[in-house]
């Protein structure tokens, strides 16, 4: 998989999960609360400047964390309510994103 198709879909799992967790814990409908889109943006201009996007699985995935501190714990609690949750909500974009995370760690083992 090509980088930016890679960091494309890294966004596109991201904002899902922002989406469904604003949706389920701040009542959201039509789109995000302005704390959320905040998060998202920031989600996404980390991705997008990511040095280790070629050599990592996923930013769920990652040891270097690059998130400030406050932001960190902000999708960690997205990623631990959402993550569960999108098998019922997204299943093909959840199943892909296992299937891919899977095969990005086995190759990452094969080179080490």
């Amino acid at each position: 998989m090509d980088l930016e198709r890679k960091r494309e879909r890294e966004k596109k799992m991201v904002s899902q999960m922002i989406a469904l967790y604003c949706r389920k814990n701040h009542g959201s409908k039509g789109g995000l609360c302005p704390q959320c889109a905040a998060l998202e943006q920031y989600a996404h201009q980390r991705s997008d400047h990511c040095p280790f996007m070629e050599s990592k699985t996923f930013c769920s995935n990652c040891k270097v964390h690059c998130y400030k501190p406050e932001m960190r714990e902000q999708i960690r609690r997205v990623m631990r309510f959402s993550g569960p949750r999108m098998i019922f909500h997204h299943p093909i974009m959840a199943i892909r994103h296992l299937i891919e995370t899977k095969k990005e760690k086995r190759k990452l083992e094969a080179n080490t």
